[in-house]
């Protein structure tokens, strides 16, 4: 396993921008707001002679309003106990605060090697700011810039030369591991659905901070997770609210991440709260998926609630029924019911999430397609109307898009004399004939008429 390192230090002293720095990617959210980083978000970095894993976590000693205070402090204080080494970050531009001091006296009592870490020092006159922080007593001390980069790569060296890292097979692992990259799963949906709950559920610990108050969760967090012996990258996001109703920069940053792991993702999980009914955010996010042209699955939580007292049968087909009703435009993707917290159901939807994966792979024989759509067209020209006998299939074929995705989003290219004579609706008609004869459940498909008066449908 790849070495842990844990970011530690007090609210806004750029524990977030050194991760970033470290990571070599933005992933944690960086903004002058104190207490902007909740939960434990981890990644490689890939510098210096091997790998080794970072972690950041919410600032340890935070005395601010946010009523999530405490279980910040719980996940900070299991990123200490389960990293290797500790960055201690300081800001040389504030001094040492009465927090600072605090948590030396904390750092000093571990048995682990710390490195204390002089952030903002990006002039001459900030570095000797630094010296100050030498009466904490660690040995090991750097002035660094994290939002200039200055000073990183000595701290990559620091690290390696403190937990003996050395060119091994635990790099060339993680560089096959990384070749055989797990299954993205973007679990997403507005603010409470049970998104984290979720998460934690799949993982069978607390992973991500769960809480009633909306937008618990602001980073969108990437957790490697195993169920039934198969790989999966877990994207936990912030729950997707109106931009009307968005308070600050934070909660905007929050929500363009989530909407930018729909993008990245192989797979959008769509968690909906069906005891409290579909909302039209529910939809909107819903219409965000079908656009990005992602595969997709319907994960309605809190199934325990919905009508708890009803025939189990009854219950779902009523689920199924009023829930195709209100994301009808999502109509290829399966439903599965499942209670997050009662960690109900869970298996099923890794059940539906393999059918997905599976079925992507399957191909329709170019000749299988052409006698499918000539057949579909002779035989039911429905929009094209007595205008069959001008209008003539040459040739479809099916290309795979969404190259270096998983899960490949399938495009049926079909070559007419009349293209424009193929209307939308007529267009959705022919893909309703391809999905009754290739089963591929979760995956949208891509249709596109070429031809004479080429028009482009769905």
């Amino acid at each position: 396993m790849l070495k842990t390192v844990a970011i530690v230090g007090r609210p806004n002293v750029g524990k977030s921008a050194l991760f970033n720095r470290l990571a070599g990617k933005t992933i944690s959210i960086v903004h002058d707001q104190a207490g902007v980083t909740r939960d434990r978000i981890t990644a490689q970095c890939r510098r210096g002679p091997a790998w080794f894993e970072i972690m950041d976590t919410g600032g340890i000693g935070a005395s601010t309003e946010d009523v999530l205070t405490d279980q910040v402090q719980i996940e900070a204080s299991i990123a200490l106990d389960v990293a290797d080494l500790l960055l201690f970050v300081v800001d040389v531009v504030d001094g040492i605060t009465t927090i600072d001091q605090s948590l030396a006296r904390e750092l000093r009592r571990t048995n682990k090697p710390v490195i204390l870490v002089c952030n903002k020092a990006d002039s001459p006159k900030r570095k000797l700011n630094a010296s100050e922080f030498s009466k904490f007593g660690f040995p090991d001390t750097l002035e660094v810039s994290a939002a200039h980069g200055l000073g990183i790569d000595e701290l990559v060296a620091l690290v390696s030369e403190r937990l003996d890292l050395k060119e091994s097979s635990e790099t060339e692992d993680a560089i096959a591991h990384q070749n055989t990259r797990p299954l993205k799963l973007a679990i997403v949906g507005r603010p409470n659905a049970g998104k984290s709950s979720l998460v934690n559920a799949i993982l069978g610990s607390d992973r991500a901070i769960v809480s009633d108050v909306p937008g618990t969760t602001r980073d969108a967090l990437d957790i490697r997770a195993s169920w039934n012996g198969k790989h999966y990258q877990l994207i936990d996001t912030a729950g997707i609210r109106r931009r009307a109703h968005l308070d600050s920069v934070v909660e905007i940053s929050s929500v363009d991440r989530s909407l930018q792991s729909i993008k990245r993702a192989d797979l959008c999980l769509l968690v909906i709260d069906c005891a409290a009914g579909a909302k039209m955010q529910d939809r909107k996010i819903a219409q965000f998926i079908l656009e990005e042209r992602k595969p997709c699955i319907l994960v309605m939580n809190k199934w325990d609630l919905f009508h708890p007292d009803g025939n189990q049968k009854d219950r779902i087909e009523h689920l199924d029924e009023l829930m195709r009703r209100e994301f009808f435009f999502l109509n290829y993707a399966p439903l599965v019911a499942i209670s997050a917290k009662n960690k109900d159901h869970i298996g099923k939807l890794f059940v539906q999430i393999e059918k997905v994966r599976s079925g992507s792979q399957n191909r329709i024989g170019t000749g299988a397609l052409n006698r499918l759509l000539a057949n579909a067209i002779e035989n039911t020209p429905g929009a094209l109307g007595r205008s069959t006998h001008s209008f003539k299939l040459l040739y479809a074929t099916q290309v795979n898009e969404a190259e270096g995705f998983a899960i490949p989003v399938p495009h049926f290219v079909l070559f007419a004399n009349r293209a424009s004579k193929l209307t939308d609706s007529y267009m959705r008609y022919l893909e309703k004939v391809i999905r009754d004869e290739w089963n591929a459940p979760g995956v949208p498909f891509k249709m596109s008429v070429r031809g004479k008066g080429p028009k482009n449908a769905k």
